[in-house]
């Protein structure tokens, strides 16, 4: 990553109406999880090259940056992410800091009252640490596969974490993921919240619509509650 490149993808990105952008922007060269396609981002036509516009050119797999699961991720003939009610992340969030550095945990989810139909978004050290860096961390803040028990039992609308993955790279991958695609949860990954405090937030993130896949990328903004 280019030092530029850096400050941009650290720096708070604020909107109109106090709205904050907490989506990972795209670069070429930026992480992703190990065995995904990597990113390239690159100009095929330059005006200063002489052609008559700019035009350029994305690959990537769609698990990169900030993005969505659907339940076809880990579910055989779950649904796509193109049949997604656009209420499950468009309304009232959450946002829970949590201080355990290696995962989330019932114990830390239990005083905070979270409720069926609530839209939470998890807070970790993963924001601050994590994203200025082109190499892939293996020992991110996850969600536990008990807390995504838990959390499926309660019901929620959607999930969203700060880093590449709900589930850790080590332990409790396909068994966390499982328990959320399961229970119908929504879940967001990529997500960097390091510029947003805990508390009540409008959230909107959509995924781009593509057409019976288990993913996609999205843009995610949050404004908070007075």
């Amino acid at each position: 990553m280019t030092e530029a490149a850096r400050t941009q993808q650290s720096a708070p990105q604020s909107l109109s109406e106090n709205w904050i952008d907490i989506t990972v922007g795209l670069h070429s060269g930026m992480v992703h999880w190990p065995d995904n396609p990597p990113i390239e981002v690159d100009f095929v036509m330059q005006i200063s090259k002489g052609d008559t516009c700019n035009v350029s050119r994305l690959s990537m797999g769609v698990h990169s940056a900030t993005h969505m699961d659907a339940p076809l991720h880990f579910i055989e003939n779950g649904i796509s992410i193109d049949q997604m009610p656009l209420s499950a992340t468009m309304g009232n969030a959450r946002v829970i800091e949590i201080t355990d550095t290696e995962s989330i945990k019932v114990a830390e989810l239990e005083p905070h009252n979270i409720q069926p139909g609530e839209r939470i978004l998890f807070k970790t050290i993963n924001s601050t640490r994590y994203w200025s860096s082109d190499t892939f961390v293996k020992n991110f803040v996850y969600i536990s596969r008990e807390a995504a028990q838990y959390l499926a039992d309660k019901r929620l609308q959607m999930v969203g974490v700060d880093y590449l993955s709900v589930g850790g790279f080590y332990k409790d991958g396909a068994e966390t993921h499982h328990a959320l695609l399961g229970a119908g949860i929504w879940i967001i990954e990529g997500l960097n919240l390091a510029p947003v405090s805990p508390g009540h937030y409008e959230l909107i993130c959509l995924p781009i619509k593509l057409l019976g896949h288990e993913g996609a990328p999205a843009r995610a903004i949050l404004r908070p509650l007075a």
